[in-house]
Order: structure tokens, then C-alpha cells, then sequence
């Protein structure tokens, strides 16, 4: 499931005690926080591959249906989508690289680019949406269309994926926040943590992509 803002907000925190109440080096507490955020990806790609899975059968049952609705809808849209959220990775980083070189004002600049490329994707999909939903790829409940009988296989994955780009988003503008407090001036492992979660953010996008849309 994807993270609530509490989680996010204990991903971020830059000050940790070990369990006998004592301070933790920085290099322990980073190496924690990479470990905890490892472990939560690791469940995520469990969920996101049982999804996957479900659409694989789906494809093999009814290839003739999907090859419709490609035809019908085309794939322009969403390159044009996954390019841009491909571009987020990109500037995530140059965010990141920008607050290890202790540029604070650079890395609210291209974090917060992060955040609108985001955002953008997420309207790119509300529009793909849209369409779908005249083509009659609807979630399948009532069978009026012969194409719904793919609208759970195909929502139930992507639609999960568009609300961790959500989180993400509401991450990136956290980090700007305490970012402008000055919280990732000496440790920015709460930004390292972000960028973990969005590139897993984009290479599950890459692999919707091409199962769903391309094959």
C-alpha cells in the first residue's frame, strides 16, 4: 500500500535514538533508513506484481480485446507521459546532487520541478482516463461493454501506481519544506530516501508501459 504521511515524515527525520535511548551515529541512522526503505519497496513490488500477473492472464485470454482498445487509443499520450515522468528522475537527482554540494536554494529548485513533472503525469493519466472511459473500457462490473472486461486489469495497476506518483508529489513538497528550515543542510538522507522511492516510482511506470501499452 502506498505510504501515509506519517511514514513520510519518519522517513525524513534527520535525528534517531537506538533502542536504548542512545544517539546513533549519522552513518548508522542512513544505513537504517536505507534499510527500512529497501524493505517497504520490496513489499510494494510484491503487490504491484500480483497486479501484473492478473493483466498477463488477462493479455493471454484476450489478446483480441487489447489490441482494440491500442488501436483505438493509440500510445502517443502516454509516451509523451512516461517521458515526463522519466524527466522527474532526472531533476530528482540534480536536487539531490545540488544539497550534497550544500546549494539549498538549487535543490528546492529542481525538487520542486520534481513535484510539476509529477503532477503533470498525474494529469496525463486523468485525461488517458477519460478516453478510456468513452472507448468504454470501464471497471467491468456490469459487462455493457465488451471492452470492460479489461477495465479492472488495467485500472487496478495503474490507477495504484498514479497514487504513489500522488505521495511522491506530496513528499517532494515536504522536502522543500523543511528544506527552507534548513533540515537537510548537514544530512540529506531524508532526500535520498525520496529519490529511492520515486526512481521505484518510475521503473514500475516503465514496466506498466511496456507490458500494458506496448506487447
Amino acid at each position: 500500500m502506498a505510504i501515509t504521511a506519517d511514514q513520510v515524515q519518519a522517513v525524513a527525520h534527520d535525528d534517531a535514538h537506538d533502542d536504548h535511548g542512545g544517539h546513533m551515529t549519522v552513518e548508522e541512522h542512513n544505513e537504517n533508513m536505507k534499510l527500512g526503505m529497501w524493505l517497504y519497496l520490496a513489499s510494494e513490488v510484491v503487490l504491484f506484481s500480483i497486479m501484473i500477473v492478473g493483466y498477463i492472464i488477462f493479455r493471454v485470454n484476450e489478446p483480441d480485446i487489447v489490441k482494440q482498445v491500442h488501436e483505438e487509443l493509440g500510445v502517443a499520450l502516454v509516451t509523451a507521459n512516461t517521458f515526463i515522468l522519466l524527466a522527474s528522475s532526472y531533476v530528482m537527482v540534480l536536487g539531490l546532487r545540488e544539497m550534497q554540494k550544500g546549494n539549498r536554494d538549487g535543490m528546492i529548485r529542481w525538487i520542486g520541478l520534481t513535484a510539476v513533472l509529477g503532477t503533470v503525469f498525474l494529469f496525463g493519466q486523468y485525461y488517458e482516463y477519460t478516453e478510456l472511459a468513452h472507448l468504454g473500457v470501464t471497471l467491468g462490473f456490469d459487462g455493457s461493454s465488451e471492452w470492460s472486461t479489461l477495465g479492472m486489469r488495467f485500472y487496478a495497476p495503474t490507477f495504484f501506481h498514479g497514487v504513489h506518483v500522488l505521495v511522491g508529489v506530496i513528499w517532494a513538497l515536504e522536502i522543500i519544506r523543511r528544506g527552507r528550515q534548513g533540515r537537510y543542510d548537514n544530512n540529506p538522507i531524508g532526500i535520498e530516501m525520496f529519490g529511492l522511492y520515486w526512481h521505484f516510482v518510475d521503473v514500475v511506470w516503465i514496466m506498466l508501459f511496456t507490458l500494458i501499452y506496448l506487447v
